[in-house]
């Protein structure tokens, strides 16, 4: 059809019904041909085509619900016993795609659904919203070797109950909120972050197909190999099944950039928390690892690749990338914007930025602002308002950027793709 784009790797049959995924001047949508159970099932509108009948259906939440139910594949799996996987955080929904063009034939099992509270606050999604997201990336590009969906640093029941009612086969459990300040024992210190995570285990998980992650990260300290000893014995002894947890490791992993700290001392670490978890039969998890190019060789060499990595600043950095380079008049009033509001985004995330640093946005030429998304003070401020600038309306109630990205970069999906690819590789081992 003139003016469609068809997505080859999206075609499937069901008892007799074609179905497809399609774009055209007004978004994607998913086709439907036949007029059996899937026809039936999914909600759409019927249209007379050339070539027959069709029914074209939104991509919304209750279609990728029911499309999870007729294609298998398309929803998310546990991924244990898998030894290299991949947190994939995507705030805008639309990154996917361009994950599983990067990831077909590596060794790497993806957690494609990934995010935390605190990030669907700030974007005004569901859980459901970023399981559907996936559900139609999966279907658009075919992709059947699996996925894992993560509730991300969730710290109450009910965030767990919500995440697990969605489908949601990953949970990582945040304990901050329960570990005393550092200084005594471990087990004065951690004790009853311990006994909550063994709380919520056999509360809501045991028995379940479900990968429990214990998170001690988030904390102003480095949790020290003692410490880490400590929980994973109680856990051990309680029977608590985990598959990984991520401790706090010395040094800062801010987000978006490099790692800042000394090397060295990281690998010592490292080290020590490997063979712990190595031990204790789990894989150690690195939070904010988008961008932590300079650490990424010893993770891979002293866990043997047994890592679970999560990404999720850098999807949206390169996002922002792309419309810089594209659209450079939207990426100058985003960055604008970003400076203004950064005070209330720093309510949220941890960032040691200095803004005389980055280079004068009205000076620069246009040519220039993709570079921006090299400098780190600049990635630090742009990743941390993202929240702010998708929620941003005017006056009249109107979106001021979140329409405008979602249609840069829908009419530039391959460019974004390629981005992705480009930088994710670079996480790879």
């Amino acid at each position: 059809m003139t003016g469609w784009t068809t997505y080859p790797d999206s075609l499937a049959r069901h008892c007799g019904d074609v179905l497809y995924m399609a774009r055209n001047g007004e978004g994607k949508f998913l086709a439907v041909q036949g007029g059996g159970e899937a026809y039936e099932t999914l909600e759409g509108e019927n249209v007379s085509l050339p070539g027959g009948a069709e029914k074209h259906c939104p991509l919304s939440v209750a279609n990728a619900q029911k499309l999870r139910r007729l294609f298998p594949f398309t929803g998310p799996v546990s991924h244990k016993g898998k030894p290299f996987t991949l947190g994939l955080g995507d705030r805008l929904g639309i990154a996917t795609p361009g994950h599983i063009r990067l990831l077909r034939g590596r060794e790497v099992f993806p957690v494609f659904a990934q995010q935390s509270v605190r990030e669907l606050t700030l974007t005004g999604r569901t859980f459901d919203d970023v399981l559907a997201a996936a559900v139609w990336a999966v279907f658009q590009e075919g992709w059947r070797d699996g996925y894992g969906a993560d509730g991300d640093h969730l710290k109450t029941p009910e965030e767990v109950q919500t995440a697990l009612d969605c489908g949601f086969t990953m949970i990582t459990l945040d304990c901050s909120g329960q570990i005393r300040a550092e200084g005594g024992t471990p087990e004065e210190t951690y004790g009853d972050a311990v006994r909550y995570a063994i709380d919520i285990y056999n509360r809501f998980l045991r028995g379940k197909e479900i990968d429990f992650e214990l998170s001690l990260d988030e904390t102003a300290a480095p949790t020290s190999p003692e410490a880490h000893l400590y929980a994973a014995g109680e856990l051990k002894k309680a029977d608590v099944g985990l598959v990984s947890l991520a401790p706090r490791f010395c040094g800062e992993f801010q987000k978006g950039i490099d790692y800042r700290g000394d090397l060295r001392a990281f690998e010592k670490d490292l080290e020590k928390h490997a063979g712990i978890a190595r031990e204790m039969g789990y894989k150690l998890s690195i939070h904010s690892g988008s961008d932590k190019f300079s650490v990424f060789p010893a993770i891979f060499e002293k866990t043997g690749k047994n890592v679970h990595l999560k990404t999720a600043g850098t999807n949206w950095l390169e996002a922002l990338r792309v419309i810089a380079g594209a659209e450079p008049a939207l990426f100058r009033e985003i960055a604008r914007f970003a400076l203004e509001n950064l005070p209330e985004a720093k309510k949220y995330y941890h960032i040691t930025e200095n803004t005389a640093r980055i280079p004068d946005l009205a000076a620069a030429d246009d040519g220039a602002l993709p570079s921006l998304l090299e400098q780190d003070d600049a990635r630090q401020v742009l990743h941390v308002t993202y929240g702010l600038i998708l929620s941003a309306k005017g006056a009249d109630g109107a979106s001021l950027f979140k329409d405008a990205i979602y249609a840069a970069l829908l009419e530039r999906e391959d460019a974004y793709y390629a981005a992705l690819g480009a930088r994710i590789g670079r996480h790879l081992p």
